[in-house]
């Protein structure tokens, strides 16, 4: 039923049905999500973050101590700020200031990691990493709350997944890029393609590993150029001073309010839920088969890029299904493909998969993934590929479908809330399950529990989630 243009709503709903951004502003904002994914690809998880466990720190245990404090600590300013920072954004307009606020520190932090050399102060480094962790998601924040403004609301999962691909693309491109050309060997100072570093680089100081911050703060500063050239922002809105007064009391109205949209609140639960365990299988998952089949740090860059691939894949079709399906049908596959996924990565160990049923001899070929439960181990790898891009990508395209573009700035910082308010719980009770049972498999296992859990109370959410549950 087309809406009554004669009133307030009608006028406000018939615009929001019709608005559409050129396809330069279109473009411009998926790439974003190209320009900020090396960030999390290549400093977060395959290349800063190993080297500064293993290398950085006097020891493994207080590397891995000092990385996860400063992921904590980030963890809790972005879950605390995030939701405030939005709505402040709604009432000054723009987001784009925002945006470029948070870039300089960002693009600063990063470039700053070059001097992260064996032995430097760990504090300052994490802290670094945290600063730039931090201005990371509030970006991501105000990029998302940007989306409702771009397309017709049946056209939102199509561009969230277009996008995230893209930024798939964009971190495996950067990955490959630094294991090829820049992260040599310490003992042969070779890189996988045996060519020297680039630059110059010394692998024995670690250059190869500190150059990806700078790396990393370049790609993004570049990339996030056509955003800003190309892509409609918000109007105008209050002076700063009274945006803060007015967005506080906007965020409190807004909680007591999200209560009272019960769709909306059963939805954030359910992804804080399972995000969370999204959110340790992508953190466990290489670290669990390293310690299982003594991978190296190159196979564990390239399990990167296989998982970069098919996510890239995964993106692109969802992308095609969330507007035939919806967002929900997508999110629901998404938890099957990673549930089975959990349960095949804890059903394989040396020799066999499928908790010993599928027994797999033989000889170590001597190669990369050189046993057969190391390719088994990689298949169910691929499931987590094809699946937790759509599984994030369609989470953001439902909530914009659930959201006005006028609130959207609140709401996808509650939304970013929801996300980290409980971030640490899974990692927590991984390892507090692995420690009382001494079984690392019962501890990977717990995260299976998180993603069912969520599904379930997405199931009976309504879509959009502000249409009422029949």
């Amino acid at each position: 039923m087309a809406p009554d243009t004669g009133t307030a709503e009608g006028i406000i709903m018939a615009v929001e049905a019709v608005q559409r951004a050129s396809g330069r502003g279109i473009w411009g904002w998926m790439l974003f999500d190209w320009a900020a994914q090396p960030f999390f690809t290549v400093i977060t998880t395959f290349i800063f973050g190993p080297y500064f466990v293993s290398r950085m720190a006097s020891d493994p245990e207080t590397g891995q101590a000092a990385w996860g404090y400063g992921i904590a600590a980030a963890g809790l300013v972005i879950a605390v700020l995030s939701p405030i920072l939005g709505s402040i954004a709604d009432q000054t307009g723009p987001r784009k200031p925002w945006i470029a606020f948070f870039a300089a520190v960002k693009v600063t932090s990063l470039s700053l990691l070059w001097f992260a050399a064996p032995g430097s102060n760990l504090f300052l480094v994490v802290f670094l990493f945290s600063l730039a962790s931090v201005a990371a998601e509030f970006s991501t924040v105000f990029n998302d709350s940007m989306m409702p403004r771009l397309v017709p609301k049946s056209e939102i999962g199509r561009i969230s997944n277009m996008a995230w691909g893209i930024g798939y693309l964009g971190g495996m491109i950067a990955l490959i890029f630094v294991v090829a050309c820049l992260a040599g060997s310490p003992e042969t100072g070779k890189t996988i393609i045996g060519i020297d570093p680039l630059f110059g680089l010394d692998p024995k100081l670690g250059e190869d590993a500190r150059a990806t911050g700078p790396l990393s703060a370049g790609w993004y500063f570049l990339f996030i150029l056509p955003m800003f050239f190309f892509t409609p922002d918000a109007l105008k809105g209050l002076p700063i001073g009274p945006a803060v007064r007015e967005g506080l009391a906007e965020l409190k109205a807004t909680l007591s309010e999200v209560r009272k949209r019960s769709g909306i609140f059963r939805f954030l639960v359910a992804r804080m839920i399972y995000q969370d365990g999204v959110n340790a299988l992508l953190a466990l998952g290489g670290t669990f088969a390293a310690a299982m089949f003594h991978w190296s740090i190159t196979e564990i860059g390239i399990f990167g890029i296989i998982l970069n691939v098919v996510a890239i894949f995964g993106c692109l079709v969802a992308a095609r299904l969330d507007t035939a399906l919806g967002s929900k049908t997508i999110v629901m596959i998404s938890l099957v493909l990673l549930g089975i996924a959990t349960i095949g990565i804890v059903s394989t160990g040396p020799g066999y998969t499928l908790f010993g049923l599928w027994m797999m001899p033989g000889p170590d070929s001597g190669g990369l993934f050189g046993t057969a439960a190391e390719k088994a181990y990689i298949f169910f790898g691929l499931l987590i590929g094809v699946a937790f891009g759509p599984v994030q990508a369609s989470s953001r395209s439902y909530m914009a479908r659930s959201v006005t573009a006028a609130e959207s700035g609140r709401y996808f910082g509650i939304y970013a809330l929801a996300g980290r308010a409980t971030s640490f719980l899974a990692p927590f009770i991984v390892a507090s399950v692995t420690l009382a049972s001494g079984s690392a498999r019962l501890g990977i296992a717990v995260i299976a529990l998180f993603l069912g859990l969520g599904m379930a109370i997405l199931i009976k959410t309504p879509y959009p989630a502000d249409r009422p549950a029949e």
